[in-house]
């Protein structure tokens, strides 16, 4: 986890380096100034900011906080500070600040506020890796055509395009191997549980065909069938 500290007292802001560091963070940078972090936040794209909101320059810790936010709104911002009236705390809610640390800092306090942010960016990690692996919800066919993987259903013009049920199998079984011919017998043998002709099912393919398009089906030379996907 990569943490910039903006804090303009030379003691607190090396305990803080020191203990982001002995728990296996790395310190980016320490900053004193608000624009500066801003700056900085801007260009090295940290996971979190140990702001003070008291901060000697025109740019309080506060209004840091906010452009940075705006800017980047993945990065936690934890507030420094040793005032807690109401006032604070709401903006620090309003702000959506990951957390909100008194001072004098207590070490535990600080790596307990380590720890749920290393958790939340292993947590954000997983469901990227997730995403990446699921597959696309919607396939993009010929004709202005699309096929919901989820649901089965054939869309143009984001009107539902009616196939039967028979043909919504169909058009699973193409669209989640579009990339492969499907032969005749494994199409007769998915669709039916008692034997059919070849027939049959052509004539299932000419009523899809009717309905869509001509091409959206292609017969590959006579080994099977394969969806038309867009260009």
């Amino acid at each position: 986890m990569r943490v910039l500290i903006v804090e303009d007292e030379i003691i607190p802001a090396n305990y803080l380096k020191r203990i982001v560091m002995d728990n296996a963070c790395e310190v980016i940078g320490i900053v004193t100034k608000g624009a500066v972090a801003i700056q900085r936040a801007r260009e090295t794209k940290p996971d979190m900011v140990l702001m003070d909101v008291m901060l000697k320059d025109n740019v309080s810790g506060c209004d840091a906080a906010l452009e940075i936010r705006r800017e980047n709104a993945e990065i936690m911002i934890v507030f420094l500070t040793a005032f807690s009236d109401k006032e604070m705390i709401d903006f620090a809610v309003k702000s959506k600040a990951f957390a909100y640390l008194l001072k004098p800092y207590r070490e535990y306090e600080i790596i307990a506020t380590l720890e749920l942010a290393r958790g939340k960016l292993e947590e954000k990690s997983e469901d990227e890796v997730s995403m990446l692996n699921k597959p696309k919800e919607k396939l993009a066919l010929i004709d202005g055509f699309f096929f919901n993987l989820e649901t089965g259903i054939l869309y143009k013009n984001e009107i539902e395009i009616p196939c039967g049920p028979r043909g919504r199998k169909l058009l699973m079984l193409l669209c989640n191997n579009s990339h492969t011919v499907l032969t005749i017998d494994t199409l007769l043998e998915a669709l039916w549980d008692t034997p059919k002709s070849q027939q049959t099912l052509r004539s299932l393919i000419h009523r899809i065909r009717e309905k869509t398009s001509m091409n959206l089906i292609k017969n590959i030379n006579k080994l099977g069938y394969k969806i038309s996907l867009s260009s």
